[in-house]
């Protein structure tokens, strides 16, 4: 039976109606899908780590931020480390981290953004651009932290956050674990079929960012990370103005717990800190 020109004109309507509605919903819920906070009550920072202190941090826009500042346990360094975190969980489960950079001698400020482990707000490229420097803040100007002994660490999409505090406030050195070019570029590798950088509203520029920044880099990456592609690292460490190294953890994926505070990972902190702070 034939169908009629009508009945394909209608068809192709409802299609169409369909695509732009699905895109609208993407659109209007898009932050739901790349911020994944844990926003439940953090415990006391002493009893998840020995000798850890609770922190309050004040934003420019007037939020209080929960944070951990973690001394060293090991033979003092003297380097700071300001932790970025990824976009899910909160700062306790940065705690085996902040753990193994204290044996190996590190300070270490854990903190969380808006939104995230009982903190008020919603997280936004902006906002947690502004959390960032309150980490930042608290270090420099409460804790006489010298710029010059400030190693910055972003996880994933902290490395977004610590690669634009880099711009206006350079570190010692800067760590970049499983770093993408920009959002856009990762969430166009898991959804090919929709046009992400049109819709994107938050962007994180990592590759952008660190083309300015001239400043000792280290980038750290899984073999096997299916979230962030290896190849997306590697373009970042290619883009990054100052003297670069990479860090390839053999068959490692974007959450495995060796990413989280392994060897592999102090390891390269320790490289990175005698890079970046030996005369």
């Amino acid at each position: 039976m034939a169908v009629s020109g009508g009945s394909i004109l209608k068809g192709v309507v409802i299609v169409v109606v369909i695509v732009v509605a699905l895109l609208a919903i993407l659109w209007l819920t898009q932050r739901r899908l790349i911020y994944l906070p844990d926003n439940s009550a953090v415990p006391p920072a002493a009893d998840v780590i020995q000798d850890a202190e609770d922190v309050t941090l004040t934003t420019t826009d007037g939020l209080e931020l929960g944070a951990w500042y973690i001394p060293p346990q090991a033979d003092e360094r003297n380097v700071t480390v300001l932790v970025a975190n990824g976009n899910g969980g909160n700062r306790a489960s940065r705690a085996p981290l902040a753990e193994a950079l204290s044996e190996a001698g590190f300070a270490t400020l854990l903190f969380d953004y808006r939104g995230y482990g009982g903190n008020p707000g919603d997280p936004n490229e902006d906002g947690l651009a502004l959390d960032a420097r309150a980490a930042y803040n608290h270090l420099v100007d409460d804790r006489g932290v010298s710029p010059d002994q400030l190693l910055y660490f972003g996880e994933s999409l902290g490395a977004g956050v610590v690669s634009e505090l880099a711009t206006e406030h350079p570190p010692a050195g800067l760590l970049l674990r499983s770093p993408f070019t920009d959002l856009a570029e990762v969430g166009q590798r898991h959804y090919p079929i929709v046009p992400v950088g049109l819709l994107l509203w938050d962007r994180y520029p990592v590759a952008e960012h660190v083309s300015t920044v001239d400043v000792p880099t280290t980038v750290v990456y899984g073999t096997s990370d299916s979230i962030v592609p290896p190849g997306l690292s590697q373009d970042v460490a290619a883009a990054a103005a100052g003297p670069v190294e990479e860090v390839d953890i053999e068959g490692a994926g974007h959450n495995d717990s060796v990413m989280f505070g392994g060897p592999e990972i102090v390891d390269a902190v320790v490289g990175l800190a005698e890079r970046a702070t030996t005369p």
